[in-house]
């Protein structure tokens, strides 16, 4: 007998108690024990800083870092997994010097060298625990125990070795090549820190009327407004987001009574109004809990089911 499979499985709840069994069970290194002695796979990880908070983008680059050992794995190859810590370059000092109110290589100066580095040392480690949470939780196997920093001396010694051993070989040359300068922090930049410069720009923004549907799944009169500065995942679009805790308003343009009605967030029918160019009459009020659940029409159907609408758990 197979036990019941719930129709709407909770997939937050199943990760968490995934990752909680790989832990207990140590899955991870038995995994890796099992190809002990097989040909070796070496991997080492890109590292992020850590100084800075992982978004969702980390999870793409994470995951695709994941992919690649367990297929060595699944090969039967051992696969080494080594995870690492950039601790060094152009974020960090920028985002210590905004700390401390410095902006010129004179005042890093007048701070101290070796009280900034420490500075700069401990930044680097601010959301480590975020960046372990991340990796656990999107099953990322790679070892975080040991893994390598590359502000630490041994690292660092490696690098004076590697270029020692290419110099011996006759692999390096002394030339001349134009590169960014840093004027307030007087040293070169990389063309890839340039670009990681921030600037306003000014994005296209859309609302988007989203037909309610009835109980036999029929569009009516009455549309959720939702507004997004992503317009290009409107094909993708699956759900709308309500605040069961906020007051909603029921919106008709003025001396119109078949004209199509409006749901927006009660402190934003003004604005609407505004932005539509239009006059509306607020025609019924609702709490958010009553929108949670409801099917809406999507403005693609490039995902749409076949069959009855299905609202959101």
């Amino acid at each position: 007998m197979f036990e019941p499979v719930r129709g709407k499985p909770e997939f937050p709840t199943l990760e968490a108690a995934i990752a909680a069994q790989w832990r207990r069970n140590d899955t991870a290194r038995k995994s890796l024990e099992q190809r002990r002695g097989a040909k070796r796979f070496v991997f080492f990880e890109g590292p992020p800083t850590a100084n800075g908070m992982p978004h969702p983008g980390h999870c793409l680059t994470r995951t695709i870092k994941d992919l690649y050992p367990r297929y060595r794995t699944m090969r039967g190859e051992y696969c080494e997994r080594k995870a690492g810590w950039d601790t060094h370059g152009l974020p960090v000092e920028v985002e210590v010097c905004k700390e401390l109110g410095i902006h010129s290589k004179a005042e890093i100066e007048a701070y101290g060298i070796e009280p900034f580095i420490h500075k700069c040392q401990h930044s680097v480690w601010r959301y480590m625990k975020e960046w372990e949470a991340l990796t656990e939780r999107i099953g990322f196997w790679i070892d975080l125990s040991q893994a390598y920093v590359t502000y630490h001396q041994s690292f660092v010694e490696s690098v004076w070795w590697a270029l020692a051993e290419l110099f011996d070989s006759g692999l390096l040359y002394q030339g001349h090549k134009i590169v960014w300068w840093w004027a307030q922090g007087g040293t070169a930049l990389s063309s890839g820190e340039v670009g990681q410069g921030y600037r306003e720009v000014a994005d296209p923004s859309v609302y988007v009327a989203l037909p309610l549907l009835d109980g036999a799944g029929e569009p009516t009169n009455r549309s959720l407004v939702a507004w997004t500065t992503t317009p290009w995942t409107l094909p993708s679009n699956q759900f709308a987001a309500v605040r069961a805790d906020l007051d909603y308003a029921v919106l008709r343009e003025a001396g119109a009574a078949d004209a199509p009605e409006y749901v927006v967030a009660a402190q934003l029918a003004t604005t609407l109004g505004e932005k539509l160019k239009k006059e509306f009459d607020v025609v019924e009020r609702l709490p958010g809990a009553a929108l949670i659940g409801r099917c809406y029409l999507p403005p693609f159907d490039t995902f749409r089911p076949a069959g009855p609408p299905d609202g959101a758990p």
